[in-house]
């Protein structure tokens, strides 16, 4: 059995669909804790690090792991300055503190596959490495670079994903590449499946979820890095941003809720872009209203072979590539 201790991201974990034998709501001092768990028996402990007063202070964090059996604990991050920088999660790695995440996907992977520290390690700063820091509402693992290689990434790790089923991630992110190109260094890598080789581009990458950190890597030097993530919990936890896909037909969309009812509702504060939709703005809204979820972008149907294509270069735009206006 196993418990939840939330704060800000209740609603999140309500949906993990884990058996839980005891859950806490709320701020509390980290010795609160410790004094309801330390002797507690549980199989996993889900902790929303917001729920920690002071979770700031690292020295908080090392209360918590002196006394709790962390590689029992899955720690929930959030996107506050201090939670995504690389000192503070190095500092989680030196106090044992390997399994952390800022995404249900995350949570359930950590769930079944623990890490140890051969898993994070390259997320421990060292002296000859230099370690991307994520932006907000993505998941806390970073992109870890040679300082040999050029320095550090600086640039942005895009990531794109399919909710509903077929809702064309991979023919978008072929069609954001050949803009984007046009104005920006760009590589474009698709995990786990190899539909990039319909689009007969050399440029285009495949790989699989073991290797696509390395991958990565490999184009530190790109302003922009798009990655189809398909269903790769490595890969999104790569991306420092991420859009995630929708295509708005009665059938795709109830096909998605009987297989999985909480799908939107865990879409709340992500970028959900409405894909090869020709729902009107009126329609939008009333989408927006019935799903609960803020829409960041409604798209229409593309021609792949425009060569000037303005939808997409608006959609760009929207998303901070000011270079395609």
């Amino acid at each position: 059995m196993n418990v939840i201790v939330s704060n800000k991201y209740q609603l999140m974990l309500e949906n993990l669909g884990i058996d839980v034998i005891k859950s806490l709501n709320g701020e509390f001092e980290v010795d609160e804790i410790i004094n309801t768990f330390q002797n507690f028996f549980y199989q996993r402990m889900i902790l929303d690090i917001t729920a920690i007063k002071d979770y700031k202070d690292i020295r908080n964090l090392q209360k918590l792991s002196i006394s709790l059996a962390m590689d029992k604990v899955i720690l929930l991050l959030d996107d506050s300055a201090e939670s995504t920088s690389p000192s503070y999660l190095s500092k989680l790695i030196s106090m044992g503190i390997y399994n952390f995440t800022r995404n249900i996907d995350g949570i359930q992977y950590l769930y079944n596959h623990p890490n140890s520290y051969r898993d994070v390690a390259q997320f421990h700063q060292l002296d000859d490495v230099a370690v991307v820091p994520q932006v907000p509402n993505q998941p806390a693992q970073m992109v870890v670079v040679q300082t040999g290689m050029g320095g550090g990434f600086t640039g942005k790790i895009l990531g794109v994903k399919n909710v509903t089923k077929n809702s064309g991630a991979s023919t978008l992110v072929y069609m954001m590449y050949n803009e984007l190109s046009k104005y920006y260094n760009v590589a474009a890598i698709e995990v786990d499946k190899t539909d990039f080789t319909y689009f007969k581009n050399h440029n285009l990458i495949s790989t699989n979820s073991g290797s696509v950190q390395a991958e990565v890597a490999k184009y530190h030097d790109c302003d922009i890095i798009l990655l189809d993530v398909n269903g790769s919990v490595q890969g999104e936890n790569l991306c420092n941003d991420m859009i995630y896909l929708i295509e708005p037909s009665i059938i795709k969309l109830n096909k998605l809720t009987m297989i999985t009812p909480q799908a939107l509702r865990s879409l709340k504060d992500k970028k959900v872009i409405l894909n090869q939709s020709l729902l009107s703005s009126k329609d939008v809204l009333d989408f927006e209203y019935e799903a609960k979820v803020k829409i960041f972008y409604n798209i229409p149907p593309l021609d792949e072979r425009e060569k000037k294509n303005k939808p997409l270069n608006d959609f760009l735009f929207k998303l901070g590539f000011d270079r395609v206006r």
